[in-house]
């Protein structure tokens, strides 16, 4: 179909003709897969979706987001090459944080603190003077322990606040942990 009988039914799908966009669509549906394809093809790894799927989610975003007035053929087969881009984007996004554990719920897991006896005045004392020894040897180690022990903070919001890496802020945890232990033990 010529470029100017497309332009007529997108201008009526665009004032709400549902038979001209599905019209649109069986005409321009062997170039959108083209589309398709070559935007998959540009992804480099597979992702979830096939050229034919690719083609129907992006009718459908175009379609939901009334997206259908276009002057021309081009200018039509370009938005809609452009959505396609950004569905791909959004399922190698979701591929990734699916890998990184993004749809598991994030929980600090920490028992230590439970597993201490119950503490009385005294040996709260002697934590408060040791952390205080520790921080007249090395601020740094004291905020570390303070931020994490008893503020709760992940090594991630530790490291941004001390503006440290997170693999500083782990080396500082561990060597506060020996610190406090040896201290404790006199």
């Amino acid at each position: 179909m010529d470029s100017p009988a497309i332009t007529l039914l997108l201008k009526a799908a665009s004032q709400g003709d549902a038979q001209a966009g599905e019209r649109v669509l069986e005409r321009l549906y062997a170039e959108l897969r083209r589309l398709a394809r070559q935007r998959l093809h540009q992804a480099g790894e597979p992702t979830a979706l096939n050229p034919t799927a690719l083609v129907h989610e992006s009718w459908l975003r175009l379609h939901q987001a009334g997206e259908l007035d276009f002057a021309d053929r081009g200018r039509f087969l370009a938005y809609a090459a452009k959505v396609m881009h950004s569905i791909v984007i959004d399922q190698i996004r979701a591929r990734l944080a699916q890998r990184r554990g993004g749809d598991l719920e994030q929980v600090t897991f920490n028992t230590a603190v439970a597993d201490l006896p119950a503490q009385g005045e005294d040996q709260v004392l002697r934590v408060h003077e040791a952390l205080e020894e520790l921080a007249a040897l090395d601020e740094r180690l004291a905020q570390v322990v303070e931020m994490r022990y008893f503020g709760g903070l992940l090594e991630s919001e530790i490291a941004t606040a001390l503006g440290v890496t997170e693999r500083t802020v782990q080396r500082d945890w561990q060597k506060a942990r020996l610190f406090l232990a040896q201290a404790l033990r006199h």
